[in-house]
């Protein structure tokens, strides 16, 4: 059985946070506290409830979406736990994104086994800390401008950060 995951809410039919009709898992817990955070109720490593990967498995196999999203909160504080979700959805053949506060980079410091795996399942990361003064309702999925939308398996492929095109429209971006 693996572990619970801490949950802040499910949204179960989503067209903003990510291309495409999404499942929205947004987990409790962050330690970034950014200020004007969109989810601060997620901050709180004590609060919402405990789900295991098989409930939100069902709850996302009975709609009808593109991809799952896990947003927060932070992902990152719980990539061990949300590493087998990750595989299951990927063997759904399910599009996966996270949003994480950190950057890539940080991430892949951390040298975690959980994070790398977790970032090499997933498809899409919006990386990097909201920044209230960069804040724009222009650009697509994200918050600020100092985030990235990057392409997961492009990068690892080229060894290097390849941001995703769906940070663009019309070739031009937000």
């Amino acid at each position: 059985m693996s572990k619970p995951i801490r949950v802040s809410g499910i949204i179960p039919e989503s067209i903003v946070d990510g291309p495409g009709i999404r499942f929205v898992l947004f987990v409790q817990g962050c330690p970034h506290h950014c200020p004007g955070c969109h989810n601060p109720d997620t901050h709180d490593f004590a609060g919402g409830y405990d789900l295991d990967i098989e409930d939100i498995l069902e709850q996302i196999k009975r709609e009808p979406v593109f991809g799952v999203t896990f947003s927060g909160g932070e992902p990152f504080a719980q990539a061990g736990a949300l590493l087998p979700l990750a595989e299951e959805i990927k063997k759904l053949g399910i599009h996966l994104m996270i949003y994480t506060g950190y950057t890539f980079e940080q991430l892949m410091e951390r040298g975690d086994e959980s994070t790398t795996k977790l970032l090499q399942l997933a498809d899409v990361l919006v990386d990097g800390r909201f920044m209230l003064e960069q804040k724009s309702l222009t650009l697509r999925f994200r918050g600020s401008a100092n985030q990235r939308v990057i392409d997961l398996p492009e990068t690892f492929k080229q060894e290097k950060v390849v941001i995703s095109r769906y940070s663009v429209r019309d070739g031009e971006p937000f």
